[in-house]
């Protein structure tokens, strides 16, 4: 993955901006951890860039274990056939449905980043 950063000034600013508290709250942490600079520049976009993924997507690209992190919303189409942990602002019902059928796990991403500090073994879904 290139290295895309962006300064912790730029990115308070774009916390600044945004309405959705948690979404901010996430922008602030990612500001604090100099782990999870890496993915900064993607995750405080604006909210329009940011992407809707189905969970048949997240299957061909995952392996059994991974952490996957989706910069936007986890949508339920498709089948998931592997245990995984899935980072994302938003997740609908019947995706997470299907995730605990595979006893795979959903978490946000600021949960994420105040749980894997050091931001070790993330795999970012564009």
């Amino acid at each position: 993955m290139a290295k895309i950063t962006i300064s912790k000034t730029k990115l308070k600013e774009r916390a600044r901006k945004k309405t959705n508290p948690e979404i901010k709250a996430t922008i602030l942490a990612i500001a604090k951890n100099p782990n999870w600079l890496k993915y900064a520049k993607i995750i405080s976009s604006p909210t329009r860039k940011h992407f809707s993924v189905n969970l048949s997507e997240i299957d061909k690209i995952s392996s059994v274990g991974d952490t996957i992190l989706v910069p936007g919303k986890v949508l339920s189409s498709g089948k998931l056939t592997k245990k995984i942990k899935i980072c994302s602002f938003f997740i609908s019902k019947q995706a997470k449905d299907k995730l605990k059928e595979t006893k795979s796990e959903w978490s946000s991403i600021l949960k994420e980043i105040n749980h894997n500090t050091k931001a070790e073994g993330i795999k970012i879904i564009k």
